[in-house]
């Protein structure tokens, strides 16, 4: 009897970033519905989270437990400095174990929110470089890339992606961002972003008069290549959604705030305090089923972080991008709402509300583009399972097909 295949899951997941934690859910799924022998486990940031929710043996990634914080004292420096060697033989060994490993998702290719080089592109040059010496397959499945302007960040992704076994993409820029760091993309395929292989909950009818609307909020303070501005530019960003809640209310729309990291809540804790207002409320989601219940019941959405996008353009919902990143320009591209992005760096309250407005008069229109639009992911989505379990899996699809045909 053939053994079943070990298959990993590796990256920042059961940390508090609900879009990590969908693209895993997403991949889970796949797993269980295609591939049901494989056996699986994790690699990742909150492992006590994981196994939880999700029901698999998980390893914490990094060996010094103050990995993501400031290390300022000696001995906070030396450990992380040990840390980085002892992570290089835990993530070996963690890598020998499997015959696949899966990176779900996430923007793991990209710098387009502050990132040292030491930190989660070492992590993913680790494994990278251990699965080409193990003869493990890495599968980079639907992840996200982006210009790079450190150097030493850039040389990690670069390498990274050489090594793996298998890359596709969440969007053409991606794809691009690769070729244009020196990556051969040519059998490279975009596929969309995996949590609209997730459920999609029941949408609410538009309201009359009108109804609540989700605004989505980020702790965001710029990019990699932002740090010596990231205190304006976050001042101006919470400025200008404040801002803009407060003329929601002013207008007696409920208003419901939205989050997709742990360290949003205190954007949601400043909006809450200077619009004093029973109108404005703040959601409680765990999950990416939880915020795109969320969305769904709302007649409009305004976001900012890319999977808050993803859960209201997945539920159907007219939405507006605060957008931070070509990503998110991307995305509402692709689900034909590219006229309704406003810059997150520079959030124009008055603007934005002119925008919101003229959203909402399309409402019905761009609700039938979004059903059309939603399909069609759907559909590529499949075709990203299918070319996954050729490329990962080939032997068992084999020995799946041989029994079948057996079978009388």
């Amino acid at each position: 009897m053939r053994p079943p295949v070990r298959v990993g899951v590796f990256g920042l997941l059961g940390s508090g970033n609900l879009g990590n934690d969908g693209s895993l859910e997403a991949v889970l799924g796949y797993l269980r519905a295609e591939h049901p022998e494989a056996s699986v486990d994790a690699l990742c940031g909150g492992p006590e989270v994981v196994t939880a929710r999700y029901g698999i043996p998980a390893t914490r990634l990094h060996w010094y437990r103050g990995e993501y914080r400031t290390a300022s004292r000696a001995g906070a420096i030396a450990g992380k400095g040990l840390g980085k060697l002892v992570d290089v033989v835990r993530t070996a060994a963690w890598v020998r174990r499997h015959d696949v490993v899966i990176v779900p998702g996430m923007g793991v290719l990209e710098a387009t929110l502050p990132l040292r080089p030491w930190g989660f592109p070492y992590s993913l040059f680790l494994l990278c470089a251990s699965g080409r010496l193990f003869g493990t397959k890495v599968a980079l499945v639907g992840v996200g890339a982006g210009p790079v302007g450190n150097r030493l960040t850039r040389g990690l992704v670069r390498r990274s992606a050489r090594l793996a076994a298998y890359r596709s993409y969440r969007d053409a820029q991606s794809r691009d961002a690769l070729r244009e760091m020196g990556v051969d993309t040519a059998r490279d395929e975009v596929y969309p972003d995996l949590a609209f292989a997730l459920p999609t909950p029941r949408a609410g009818a538009p309201s009359s008069p009108p109804g609540p609307v989700c605004v989505g909020v980020m702790d965001f303070h710029g990019g990699d290549d932002d740090r010596a501005r990231a205190g304006e530019i976050h001042r101006r960003y919470l400025d200008g959604t404040t801002r803009f809640v407060r003329a929601l209310v002013e207008d007696g729309r409920p208003v419901r705030l939205l989050t997709g990291d742990e360290c949003d809540r205190s954007v949601v804790a400043a909006i809450l305090e200077a619009v004093d207002s029973p109108l404005v409320t703040a959601a409680e989601a765990t999950s990416l089923a939880d915020l795109m219940k969320e969305t769904a019941a709302a007649d409009t959405v305004v976001a900012t972080r890319y999977h808050n996008l993803v859960c209201a353009l997945k539920a159907g919902t007219p939405t507006l991008a605060l957008s931070y990143a070509a990503k998110s320009d991307a995305l509402m591209d692709r689900m034909g709402l590219a006229a309704y992005c406003h810059p997150a760096r520079e959030v124009d309250a008055d603007r934005l509300l002119e925008q919101f407005r003229a959203l909402e008069k399309r409402s019905a229109e761009l609700r039938r583009t979004l059903a059309e639009r939603n399909a069609v992911a759907a559909r590529r989505l499949q075709d990203q399972f299918t070319a996954l379990t050729a490329a990962l899996f080939p032997t068992t699809d084999r020995a799946q097909a041989s029994t079948r045909q057996e079978t009388p």
